[in-house]
């Protein structure tokens, strides 16, 4: 009968060791490990190959530039694009355009920034018996100079026009040259002992002096930057259609009045020259109005001088924005492409719809008119997130491999 029918289980016990178990539980453990470190060095780029370059002993270094950047060689007259593996000897000559800057290391620990459209020569950098001797030449352009604790031995020297400045340690100075015509210090922190003709004088904390003709002129206290009001900094501007109209306002800082404002408004963050759309001096009212803007980033800066002649340095840029108003779009990039310029430095490039503002490590830029864009970036990791939005707020976000350039993903 179907009652008397029953299935039968046949069970096969095995009989394992316990260190049989052990063991299979360490591989396990040690493959995970194993794959866990291969992850990490992946992400930290212990795989990608090092630049073999010897640094000389007293060579000064160039810890980080954006823009172009060029070094001549004393020795062979070579000049070169810089990269973060370039080094600086004595007799050197750096030169920026007016896209580029660079941060030097000196042999004694001070930090050298060099603004766009200058020119330092380095005209020593060496270390005897202890002491370290620094010494550079600005040609042209500006200069800003930071020291810390130094040894007594230790001699730092920026010349400027005819003039010889020793910085004293824990200073922060502000050197300005303008070729043949001259030159300014502005002393915020510490000071400098200004060598003319044999003739010793101490600039001393928030003082500026300017040098002409051979001749120093009497100190006067540091001026600072006015003081912007509006648009205020990040300010969106609506434009409902034909353009917006812009209002400047500032303020004298702590009051002190000025003789005249010189204000520039650029859509790039460095004042590129083929990025500023007003280059205004010889303002007296600490007002200006610009119409016509169509939607965007913008940045603003003003700078004044006094009536004694003493010229303040930029104050730091704010930005605005105009924005349409309308219906959002979606975005989209495609080609991009990474060149590794070395240590890690990158050249990112790519293509979207023109004017679209492309941000990437902390800085951006914009699509030029047939969307393609080119942004110099640097980090250490093997991935880059990368942010394309319009002028209306609508963004979309890229995940890129530094290795190939290939999208990962998007956000």
């Amino acid at each position: 009968m179907d009652d008397n029918n029953y299935r039968k289980f046949y069970v096969d016990w095995w009989n394992i060791r316990k260190s049989t178990i052990y063991g299979l539980i360490a591989a396990v453990v040690l493959l995970a490990a194993l794959g866990g470190g291969l992850w990490y060095a992946s992400r930290n780029n212990w795989f990608i190959p090092k630049e073999n370059v010897d640094i000389p002993k007293d060579a000064a270094r160039i810890i980080s530039f954006e823009g172009e950047v060029r070094v001549t060689r004393a020795a062979t007259r070579e000049t070169i694009l810089v990269t973060k593996e370039t080094f600086v000897m004595a007799g050197d000559t750096i030169q920026t355009q007016a896209d580029g800057r660079a941060s030097i290391q000196m042999i004694d620990g001070s930090s050298y920034k060099i603004g766009p459209n200058s020119t330092v020569v380095v005209k020593d950098t060496t270390s005897l018996f202890g002491g370290k001797n620094v010494r550079v030449s600005l040609d042209d352009g500006q200069l800003n100079v930071r020291t810390d604790d130094q040894t007594a031995d230790a001699r730092n020297i920026v010349e400027v026009a005819d003039s010889e400045n020793q910085l004293m340690p824990k200073t922060d100075a502000s050197f300005n040259a303008d070729g043949a015509n001259g030159g300014e210090i502005r002393i915020s922190r510490g000071g400098v002992e200004t060598t003319i003709g044999g003739e010793k004088t101490i600039i001393g904390e928030n003082e500026f002096a300017s040098v002409n003709n051979g001749k120093l002129s009497a100190r006067e206290r540091l001026m600072a930057a006015p003081r912007p009001l509006a648009p205020s900094n990040s300010a969106q501007i609506v434009d409902t259609g034909g353009g917006v109209s812009a209002a400047f306002t500032w303020q004298d800082a702590e009051g002190n009045p000025a003789k005249s404002y010189y204000v520039q408004v650029a859509r790039s963050p460095i004042f590129a020259s083929d990025s500023i759309l007003v280059d205004r001096s010889g303002l007296t009212a600490r007002e200006f109005r610009l119409s016509g803007l169509s939607p965007g980033t913008y940045y603003w800066r003003i700078k004044a001088t006094a009536v004694s002649g003493q010229v303040t340095n930029w104050n730091d840029a704010w930005k605005f924005m105009v924005v349409r108003a309308g219906e959002s779009q979606s975005i989209d990039a495609t080609d991009f492409k990474v060149e590794r310029v070395g240590g890690n430095v990158h050249i990112l490039t790519g293509r979207t719809r023109p004017g679209m503002i492309v941000r990437a490590a902390g800085r951006d830029t914009f699509a030029g008119p047939d969307g393609a864009f080119k942004l110099q970036i640097s980090t250490p990791s093997i991935e880059l997130a990368v942010e394309v939005g319009d002028d209306r707020g609508n963004r979309t976000g890229f995940i890129i491999s530094l290795r190939n350039g290939a999208v990962l993903r998007r956000y």
